[in-house]
């Protein structure tokens, strides 16, 4: 390991372990929490829309003042999306997503912050969502053609 890359894994062990514990305390590792969110015609819980509130606010208020920076403090420059394409592919792969999300009701940051509790469900959910990611980067590589 490169003496260099200390700080950047440090700092990025630190922000992976902040969001889990917030997914925690507020309970989106719960998936009876989400599914609750999500059932609108039943018991609806709004505790999920309450937390989404709150980190968007806490990402509007430090976006600009982030990078207004000249760079980042672990990486040489920004990485911003620039693709603002709407296609079948982001379409498809979102309501692929929230099917997912919910009929199981972990998404893949909650699922990973509860891995730790060894749960079956959490299990099979982070082994089938690692098989998807497998699966899609192979179909990916196989419709690209070989490499020149």
């Amino acid at each position: 390991m490169n003496k260099n890359n200390l700080p950047i894994l440090i700092s990025s062990f630190l922000a992976g372990a902040l969001f889990a514990a917030g997914l925690a305390l507020s309970g989106m590792t719960q998936p009876s929490k989400v599914i609750a969110f999500l059932d609108v015609t039943g018991n609806w819980d709004p505790s999920l829309a309450m937390v989404m509130v709150g980190a968007i606010g806490v990402y509007m208020s430090l976006f600009k003042k982030v990078t207004g920076a000249e760079s980042p403090v672990c990486a040489a420059s920004f990485s911003v999306p620039t693709n603002r394409q709407i296609d079948l592919p982001l379409v498809g792969g979102a309501a692929l997503f929230g099917a997912g999300w919910g009929i199981a009701g972990y998404c893949p940051g909650p699922a990973l912050a509860s891995i730790g509790t060894l749960g079956s469900s959490t299990l099979v959910f982070v082994g089938m969502m690692t098989a998807g990611m497998v699966l899609t980067m192979s179909a990916q590589s196989m419709l690209a053609g070989p490499a020149k």
